[in-house]
């Protein structure tokens, strides 16, 4: 019997496991098409969701996900980017990657030091700002964090009419409130692992501007959509878990 050879590397059995995890066992693979099945479309759209990635890589990555009939790549009449879509097989991962994410929420390492990238935070960040309940007129929230280098320390979110916008470089309107802390305090309590409210009135975290828009300014951030999820794995991070979450 001839065995046909295998133009890449893989693990040679028929496993539909072994096959699956070839396909996207691949540094940043799982990454970069969950942005694509978030609805990122274009590639600085995708980008700017995994930012530690290489414009080189992500390239790469995008063609071996169309390559496995994950993602599709369109090109626009009259638009200068191709934008990309998930196919119907990525759609179907998108129940099981969010439970991989819950995993990691209960389970996954502590964070270390290295995880804190403020680039991807400010990405999840204007994905979960609750907009109904911010102003109609443009908002602009400038955010500070200690603990990381000088040059990845602000960013800002602008909300207006509904829309959030992120910008990595000052946006050209007056800030309305400042939000700073240090990065990883600010981290836990996106995630849940601290409590927003108890960090606020200990001044971990600390607003400035107008009282009635430091008193609004929980109401907006929605935190991440597995911050309610409780830590189970024994370490720093589920020492520091409230018991209870505070009402304000």
């Amino acid at each position: 019997m001839t065995v046909k050879s295998r133009s890449r590397a893989g693990y040679g059995q028929y496993c539909p496991l072994a096959l699956a995890t070839e396909t996207l066992g691949g540094r940043w693979t799982i990454l970069v098409l969950s942005r694509v099945i978030e609805g990122c479309a274009t590639f600085s759209d995708i980008y700017r969701g995994v930012p530690r990635i290489s414009p080189s890589l992500l390239s790469s990555r995008l063609s071996e996900l169309e390559q496995a009939e994950l993602v599709k790549r369109e090109k626009v009449k009259g638009a200068k980017n191709a934008r990309y879509r998930p196919t119907k097989a990525a759609l179907e991962l998108e129940p099981l990657l969010n439970g991989l994410a819950e995993w990691g929420q209960r389970w996954a390492r502590d964070m270390e030091d290295d995880d804190l990238d403020p680039g991807f935070l400010a990405w999840s960040m204007h994905l979960r700002m609750n907009t109904d309940a911010m102003p109609a007129e443009r908002t602009v929230l400038q955010f500070e964090f200690s603990g990381v280098p000088t040059e990845y320390r602000r960013f800002w979110l602008v909300g207006e009419g509904g829309a959030i916008d992120m910008c990595l470089k000052p946006p050209g309107f007056d800030v309305d409130l400042v939000v700073s802390s240090d990065i990883r305090i600010f981290v836990e309590a996106w995630r849940g692992i601290r409590d927003l409210h108890a960090e606020i009135r200990a001044g971990r975290i600390k607003l400035a501007g107008p009282a009635t828009l430091k008193k609004r300014f929980p109401e907006w951030l929605m935190l991440s959509q597995f911050a309610p999820i409780k830590r189970k794995r024994k370490g720093e991070e589920s020492k520091r878990r409230p018991t209870m979450r505070a009402s304000g």
